[in-house]
């Protein structure tokens, strides 16, 4: 792979055997084990859950946590998740959600943020002036504390916000200087969308790609979030073409870096050591692919 490559280990890749969104969410793996193993394989960088933040924080400090990044070179942190940020501020989720807030934003002060992801995993309707509105107020509150990026993912249970155009159109709207895109490409192949289609991405707007693999076709059509959270496929081991989605991304000018996001009960289950080196060697190995395959 080429130097100018530059690769994050994504929380749910590389956090161990966490119950994702239906329990302890937080992982086993100290978060200097984590620094130390990302170093050893070649990651630039890792990323967080709030959760996980959390429980982190219970026992050292952002300080700490910053020093065990630079003490093994890592320069990018993804933060995340912020949800129900366009709710009445008297909502409990809002309640909940600025709490959230006020914990990543304090995070990317002192850690080396590149961006900090919000969306909607739930899924609720909202009036899309409303998202656009909140999604402008949430990046110029992020603006006052960090000059990280506020990426919106976008999902196939994104109710508002499903295409490509939509996604921009958010974004756009908002007019943030700080607010972009976070692409998946797992959630490309989901709602249909191939390499090409990437290319409707204006490049100022487009913040953040992560590559993940999978079946074309849903696994059954009952479950979905079952398929979500734990049957993804590391790059090159699913049908999607992720070569393509990568040289799509370069042709507009994405520079990276590229996040590696695999949810996989499989991946999960192994050790530290095995988990982070095939995340980051399957990866790699999609950047020397020519053709698709």
């Amino acid at each position: 792979m080429g130097e100018d490559v530059e690769l994050v280990g994504l929380y749910w890749t590389v956090s161990g055997p966490v119950e994702v969104h239906f329990g302890r969410e937080w992982s086993y793996f100290s978060w200097e084990d984590r620094c130390a193993e990302a170093e050893k394989v070649g990651f630039a960088g890792l990323g967080i859950w709030h959760a996980d933040l959390e429980h982190v924080l219970e026992s050292q400090t952002l300080q700490d946590m910053r020093r065990s990044m630079d003490d093994h070179g890592l320069r990018y942190l993804e933060l995340e998740f912020l949800m129900h940020w366009w709710l009445d501020p008297s909502d409990d989720r809002r309640k909940e959600s600025d709490r959230i807030r006020r914990l990543l934003f304090e995070a990317a002060e002192v850690l080396p943020a590149h961006h900090i992801k919000v969306g909607n995993i739930p899924g609720d309707p909202v009036k899309f002036g409303r998202l656009v509105e909140s999604f402008a107020e949430l990046c110029a509150d992020a603006a006052k504390h960090t000059d990280a990026t506020v990426a919106y993912e976008f999902m196939p249970f994104d109710v508002n916000v499903r295409d490509l155009e939509t996604a921009v159109r958010l974004v756009e709207e908002a007019g943030a200087p700080n607010g972009g895109l976070a692409i998946d490409t797992w959630h490309l192949e989901k709602l249909n969308i191939p390499p090409e289609g990437l290319k409707a991405v204006p490049r100022e707007r487009l913040a953040w790609i992560e590559l993940s693999d999978g079946r074309k076709a849903w696994m059954a059509d009952d479950d979905h979030v079952d398929e979500v959270i734990n049957h993804r496929n590391l790059p090159g081991e699913g049908e999607f073409d992720i070569p393509g989605y990568i040289r799509a991304a370069k042709e507009i000018g994405y520079p990276g870096p590229w996040g590696v996001e695999v949810l996989s009960e499989e991946l999960r289950n192994n050790p530290i050591d095995v988990i982070f080196r095939r995340a980051y060697d399957t990866t790699a190995a999609q950047f020397l692919e020519r053709s698709p395959r």
